[in-house]
């Protein structure tokens, strides 16, 4: 476990249950825990959302916001809600991790099921990215060690290796188009911004979280606890020459 990981501000997309609740919880855990952890839930009221607003009870430092990464209003209103918490240190870490996994094998796949889950997996980071830049540009710039890494200033986006051209992950068991084409798609947004925004000081990658235990998925072969702490510790160790990869919760490169 990296226990060395002094990242001040770090907000996690779709992080009421699953993966993006487990990252919230070790982000908690850690030795040296971030000033600011911000959970966001599509529904601030749901069922789903009771656990991470028990655990903000407990630690100050989190805040739980409502966004949909779908709405551009939404997404608005949640960069004013950290804005005010974190001021001119801006935030350190944005992990685009809310998606929808989704889709039909080719004969069934259709346009709309397609649209929705783009509009999730793909448009979703690159309306939050852009939204967040400001802030994240402004952490960047106050802090003060040379070259890239999570503490300075990054945007992790979660794929998978379903939508890796060369592994097509579990492909007999799980068609899922739609899903894949998004995550491909969110592949090469990744590529894009870590070609455009390291300029600012800001790392950009894409992480495979590996085949995890969620809701629906229980033959997995991984828990939630050992993907996410796995993904801390990767975080803790990236640098500029990691920039624009895709790596998986180990650490190692996925095939694009």
């Amino acid at each position: 476990m990296a226990t060395d990981f002094p990242v001040q501000s770090v907000l996690v997309t779709g992080s009421n249950s699953g993966i993006g609740l487990g990252l919230v919880k070790q982000f908690l855990r850690l030795a040296t825990p971030p000033q600011w952890v911000f959970a966001t839930t599509l529904d601030m009221d749901g069922p789903k959302t009771k656990e991470i607003k028990e655990l903000a009870c407990q630690h100050q430092n989190l805040v739980v916001l409502q966004l949909d990464v779908t709405d551009l209003q939404s997404i608005k209103a949640a960069v004013e809600q950290v804005q005010r918490c974190v001021g001119e240190c801006g935030l350190n870490l944005l992990m685009n991790n809310a998606g929808v996994i989704s889709g039909y094998d080719l004969e069934e796949e259709n346009a709309k099921d397609m649209a929705d889950v783009y509009a999730v997996n793909t448009i979703g980071p690159l309306q939050v990215s852009q939204a967040f830049l400001p802030l994240l540009k402004m952490a960047a710039q106050r802090y003060p060690q040379e070259g890239l890494s999570c503490c300075k200033a990054a945007i992790v986006n979660t794929s998978s290796a379903a939508g890796s051209m060369e592994v097509m992950h579990l492909w007999e068991s799980r068609k899922v188009v739609a899903y894949r084409c998004s995550k491909a798609a969110l592949n090469m947004l990744t590529k894009c911004q870590s070609l455009t925004y390291p300029a600012y000081g800001i790392l950009c990658v894409c992480i495979h979280p590996g085949w995890v235990k969620t809701q629906g998925m229980q033959e997995a072969d991984l828990t939630v606890e050992e993907s996410t702490r796995g993904i801390i510790h990767v975080l803790s160790t990236l640098s500029e020459v990691d920039n624009g990869t895709f790596v998986d919760w180990e650490g190692r490169r996925v095939p694009w």
